[in-house]
């Protein structure tokens, strides 16, 4: 097989039309919208939250609670991910990605109904662990999946730009989640924000996931050139067959995860806790940086089509570990609009290092354990190094006293991602075809 996507069509698939594939592209971006949507939404309205569900007389104390019932939720997601990836590999893809997103919307809205400490007591944490552990279990099978569905519908030679439909839509979660706190925070006073006004949008959540629902209730077969498993558990098959696959893409996502969730989470926290700006401004300068960072992913997911993804991941993966630094610095000289240029500057390497991820790791696994596959070294690298990234960066500032700190996790994270790049480098040909 191959990773730079420019081989004929393997004997016995169907070619989709078009139309139908950017079907599939859409539908799949738009779950991992909602997925993300929800998973962003707590990481931005933590500040708010963290008093009201652990109260403590050191803020940053109970930031930091709230901020491990954040990592403790990813936890679960290789959970999540063996599950829907077990159902996808042998019952079909449809059936897995239709159960997630509903799952996953469901959760969000429940914590917007969720009660506070005031009212309930210690029940309150931990209903919102509870309820934080089932969104990592549905969105354990969500991205994964998305990204298998459109790795397996685009045509040779297009793998990477509708590859980017997947991180497109989890980057555009995060944006549309930082807007409607934004929204709120903006609108409301901070004792209405602080009160409930931080409820909404969670509850928004609701009719999100009702239209990511039936985008893929129109899906055409997605299943239609897929060869499912018949025997056994793909788990089995794939620690077992395919051990050297998963630990690269497992690398590869650990690079991935640890610069994404720095930039995407954890920069709008260190803004407002630590650098002291505004929270209304920072929410929708976080939500410009990602989108600047969403618009730019269809042309690197062509220049991948063109150079190869590996090349376009190893430029993402250099620019975080070179630019992060220096943009942590013009975030500390207290000007928001500097502060911005530096968030931007953090955030474009994102368009290059997750079109070339997203397109790579389901060419790394035959058919029959492809979701599997995809999903369990997605999770894995999400618990690894996503969901545990703002606790770490948190608790670097708290225990250094040193405000850039956080680059050092970022660096560390992006030299394991090249590792894997230089690895799949030296086995991978432009030679044979992708996805058999």
């Amino acid at each position: 097989m191959t990773i730079d996507n420019d081989a004929v069509v393997p004997a016995g698939k169907t070619v989709r039309t078009a139309a139908e594939v950017r079907r599939v592209g859409l539908a799949g971006g738009i779950g991992t919208l909602i997925e993300y949507y929800d998973f962003a939404l707590y990481g931005y309205v933590s500040t708010i939250i963290a008093p009201l569900f652990f109260p403590s007389k050191d803020p940053v104390a109970s930031l930091l609670s709230v901020l491990a019932v954040f990592a403790l939720s990813y936890v679960i997601r290789p959970v999540g991910g063996i599950f829907f990836g077990w159902v996808g590999d042998r019952f079909g893809r449809r059936r897995a990605l239709m159960v997630t997103v509903i799952g996953i919307g469901l959760a969000n809205t429940a914590i917007g109904v969720l009660p506070t400490f005031a009212v309930a007591g210690v029940l309150a944490p931990v209903l919102l662990l509870i309820v934080r552990l089932a969104q990592g279990f549905f969105a354990g099978g969500e991205v994964g999946g998305a990204a298998t569905v459109i790795a397996e519908a685009a045509p040779p030679g297009k793998k990477a730009r509708y590859g980017a439909f997947t991180p497109m839509g989890t980057n555009f979660g995060f944006a549309v989640a930082s807007a409607a706190v934004g929204i709120v925070s903006g609108v409301l006073a901070t004792e209405q924000l602080n009160s409930w006004g931080w409820r909404i949008p969670f509850l928004v959540g609701l009719p999100l996931t009702v239209v990511c629902y039936l985008a893929r209730r129109m899906l055409p077969d997605i299943d239609q050139n897929v060869k499912l498993g018949k025997h056994g558990f793909p788990l089995v098959a794939a620690l077992k067959t395919y051990p050297g696959a998963l630990v690269k893409a497992t690398a590869l996502g650990i690079g991935v995860q640890g610069a994404a969730y720095i930039g995407s989470t954890f920069i709008s926290i260190y803004l407002v806790t630590n650098l002291h700006y505004a929270k209304s401004p920072v929410y929708w300068i976080t939500a410009g940086a990602t989108t600047v960072a969403v618009v730019l992913m269809p042309f690197t997911g062509r220049l991948a089509d063109r150079i190869g993804a590996l090349k376009v991941g190893a430029i993402g993966l250099v620019g975080y570990a070179v630019i992060t630094y220096p943009a942590f610095l013009l975030m500390d000289l207290g000007n928001l609009g500097i502060a911005a240029l530096g968030y931007v500057l953090v955030m474009v390497n994102m368009a290059f290092l997750q079109v070339a991820s997203y397109t790579v790791t389901p060419q790394l696994f035959p058919d029959e354990v492809r979701y599997t596959g995809t999903a369990l070294a997605t999770n894995v690298s999400v618990v690894i190094a996503g969901g545990t990234a703002p606790y770490i960066a948190t608790w670097l500032v708290k225990s250094t006293g040193d405000l850039r700190s956080p680059y050092y996790f970022v660096a560390t994270t992006c030299v394991i991602g090249l590792i894997a790049i230089v690895a799949m480098w030296k086995r991978f040909t432009r030679t044979a075809p992708a996805l058999p």
